[in-house]
């Protein structure tokens, strides 16, 4: 199992973190995702390591942004 942990832009209610949760939870192998609103941190879980590029698109399909 790995963790990966990213910080998200833009978010500023519950329903961006459902929907940032939502769209990290489809790529393939996630198991687990928390997202954090204060801070804007993502935790993931998944059987193998998540791409950075997976995880950006992810985000941006829920319309926000990975930090740098």
């Amino acid at each position: 199992m790995s963790t990966t942990t990213a910080t998200v832009t833009g978010m500023t209610c519950s329903c961006c973190v459902n929907s940032v949760s939502k769209e990290v939870g489809k790529i393939p192998g996630v198991t687990g995702v928390d997202v954090d609103l204060a801070t804007g941190l993502v935790t993931v879980d998944s059987a193998g390591s998540v791409e950075r590029d997976a995880l950006a698109a992810a985000i941006g399909k829920a319309g926000y942004e990975l930090a740098d």
